[in-house]
């Protein structure tokens, strides 16, 4: 080969070695481009999924509805039974029902007609001192009147005392817990109610723990006591019973006007009681009144005319 012709193939050699080097260097950059694009890519996709996330969860904890509990009405739970309260708690056994003096006539026990039902309303804070006071005075009375059907009873937790349990919050513990038996164990809610009225930690103290009044409602017979349980321990109508309070200083139900002022508020037939409350014959007296009352101002039936 000549030296002409030698040289021209190095020439050639070499331009064919800058273009592959060059190629090499192009594919290198586009695969850098493509990677910088797609990291890029899934940067965008996981802030819009966070970003998605975030205002999900924002717009579902706005429009959670609040957590109501089971057979609450008009944030009250009626009793339809006193099971599971020992015979003999309160002050005065049932025997021992008081009875109207020979002039006025009057039966110890409301008028049994269904057109004259008593309705009586408790207004009561767990750490209220007369709240206690009012139902051990009358538990055995309102025992044998809802058991014979002659008064519709109807119990409302509220929290006025929050503030009187060295920062605690037991008022309102409390009532959160009576309202998790009342949801899942209605059939022992007059019972724990009763426990919660009659065994009260003193004012301005810390109150009992939530697994103390757990343990409370354990005690008290509930038959399904690990809901039960993990409701009161998870305060889980706490936001309710503040707003239940709420709702009662602003109105009470079914009255004319009235609002919360203290606890116990006890309302017959809409018509507070403002006796004593540690008395249970004067509040015996001023049931029987009411009863008599309501069953005079029930309208006769129209009698059918004859033919």
């Amino acid at each position: 080969m000549s030296s002409d012709e030698s040289s021209q193939s190095s020439s050639s050699d070499r331009r064919e070695a800058v273009r592959e080097k060059a190629l090499q260097v192009q594919t290198q950059q586009s695969r850098m481009r493509m990677l910088r694009r797609g990291t890029i890519g899934a940067v965008v996709v996981a802030a819009i999924v966070a970003t998605t996330v975030i205002i999900t969860s924002v717009v579902s904890s706005a429009v959670k509805p609040n957590l109501v509990p089971a057979n609450a009405a008009d944030d009250g739970f009626v009793v339809t039974s006193f099971d599971g309260i020992p015979a003999g708690s309160g002050a005065m056994d049932v025997s021992a029902t008081p009875k109207a003096s020979e002039d006025t006539g009057k039966s110890s026990t409301p008028a049994a007609s269904d057109q004259a039902v008593v309705d009586i309303r408790v207004y009561v804070d767990y750490l209220s001192e007369g709240s206690g006071m009012f139902q051990q005075a009358n538990v055995q009375q309102l025992a044998q009147w809802v058991g014979t059907d002659t008064v519709s009873l109807t119990y409302y937790p509220v929290a006025m005392l929050t503030a009187k349990s060295n920062g605690t919050k037991y008022s309102l513990r409390a009532a959160s817990a009576a309202a998790c038996v009342a949801g899942y164990a209605p059939e022992r809610f007059a019972a724990y109610n009763h426990t919660l009225l009659t065994q009260q930690p003193a004012v301005d103290s810390g109150g009992y723990s939530d697994t103390e009044l757990a343990d409370m409602a354990q005690a008290s017979g509930v038959s399904n006591p690990k809901p039960v349980r993990a409701c009161i321990e998870d305060e889980k109508y706490l936001s309710w019973a503040k707003e239940a309070t709420e709702r009662a200083l602003e109105d009470l139900p079914d009255t004319d006007g009235l609002v919360l002022t203290g606890t116990p508020t006890v309302l017959v037939n809409g018509i507070p009681y403002i006796g004593a409350l540690d008395d249970a014959q004067e509040f015996s007296q001023f049931v029987m009144t009411s009863a008599s009352d309501a069953y005079y101002q029930t309208p006769s039936p129209t009698p059918t005319p004859s033919d």
